[in-house]
């Protein structure tokens, strides 16, 4: 899961814990990377506020096998259309909110929708198996906790939603406005049942501070359009993380 510091600034008053992280974008922090010197083995190490990296105990993504089945739904979505901004940040393609595009309600609290993102191949795995690509969809609420849910993409029939934002995207670092509101629901899939637990952010500096939501069933999108962001990003996943003692909800 992935920041731009446009996205962070606008959340920081209903978000008090994304401070920590416009903070690192304001200060020039030390170049992460996928690969290389400041690849994910090394990002706890860069610089002391990414120290969670390294040394957190529930850090995200996980593989999602041997969860339990529990009753109860996962968040109940009531998002908008928007006229979303389609960023290349360097690290991933990104679709900022421009006005309000709607919430997430969960344990009776609500989460607003700021923005998502997109990673390749998916970051979380089901049994040791992971999709093409994966969206996450990033809310605040006003406490400074974080709701993300995740939704797993696979080759298939043309994706409308998906289409319109590699069409938009940026090669390079830089941003596009979409032509008119989109509907984030394009990206999801009828049946609803979720993988739920507690964890982090997937980049630096990976705070646990995240509600992790994680669609069971996949979303197909096209492989032209797969092939699209695989040409600006050919890897963007960080690798899986220890599950250690938390709990692992399937919730249908």
């Amino acid at each position: 899961m992935a920041f731009t510091r446009r996205a962070l600034l606008a959340a920081l008053s209903v978000c008090p814990i994304c401070a920590g992280v416009a903070r690192a974008a304001e200060s020039g922090s030390p170049h992460w990377s996928y690969e290389g010197h400041g690849g994910p083995a090394r990002w706890g190490s860069l610089e002391q506020g990414f120290a969670a990296c390294s040394v957190g105990n529930q850090q995200s993504p996980v593989d999602l096998d041997g969860a339990v089945t529990a009753a109860g739904a996962g968040p109940a979505l009531a998002w908008k259309p928007d006229a979303f901004r389609v960023t290349n940040n360097g690290h991933t393609i990104q679709a900022d909110v421009a006005g309000d595009a709607g919430a997430a309600t969960i344990g009776g609290k609500t989460y607003m929708l700021r923005q998502f993102h997109f990673h390749a191949p998916s970051e979380h795995a089901v049994a040791g198996k992971r999709s093409a690509m994966e969206a996450h969809f990033v809310h605040a609420e006003a406490d400074g906790s974080l709701l993300v849910l995740g939704v797993f993409l696979v080759p298939g029939q043309v994706n409308p939603a998906f289409a319109k934002i590699m069409a938009t995207a940026p090669k390079a670092a830089g941003a596009q406005a979409l032509d008119g509101a989109l509907d984030p629901a394009g990206l999801l899939p009828h049946a609803r049942s979720v993988y739920r637990y507690e964890g982090s952010l997937t980049t630096p500096p990976c705070s646990e501070v995240v509600d992790w939501n994680v669609l069971a069933a996949p979303v197909e999108v096209a492989q032209a359009d797969i092939d699209a962001f695989r040409a600006i990003f050919p890897m963007n996943a960080r690798p899986i993380q220890a599950m250690n003692r938390r709990f692992l909800l399937r919730l249908n």
